[in-house]
């Protein structure tokens, strides 16, 4: 086994760790992040019923220079306008067995600064 797949083994321990601990309702859905080389993640889902209400990508932002931390802040505040359009206020922050750390945390401190309670 070589050390990236071992990597990406202990991170999907990690995810199913926390998943045993932390559910999304209706009220307060499940902010998952998810992050990849290319791109970030973000869907915030409800877990009662097992669909996702409001999902986002780095892929939707008409960013055509930056770096990927502010590309990740950007995505924070797209969540957090289409959370707010269908009348979400606040999350349960699941980072997806990532360190809050780089991008991971510019997406979730975006979001609080654009009225997502985490």
């Amino acid at each position: 086994m070589d050390k990236n797949s071992e990597k990406r083994i202990k991170r999907i321990r990690r995810h199913a760790r926390v998943r045993a601990k932390i559910t999304g309702t209706a009220l307060r859905p499940r902010m998952c992040v998810y992050r990849s080389n290319i791109g970030m993640y973000v869907q915030l889902i409800d877990d009662t019923i097992q669909k996702t209400m409001v999902s986002a990508s780095t892929k939707e932002l008409k960013m055509k220079k930056g770096t990927k931390q502010e590309a990740a802040a950007e995505l924070g505040k797209l969540i957090a306008k289409k959370a707010s359009s269908k009348k979400i206020k606040s999350v349960v922050f699941d980072k997806g067995g990532f360190k809050y750390h780089g991008r991971v945390k510019a997406v979730a401190e975006a979001a609080r600064e654009n009225g997502l309670k985490i």
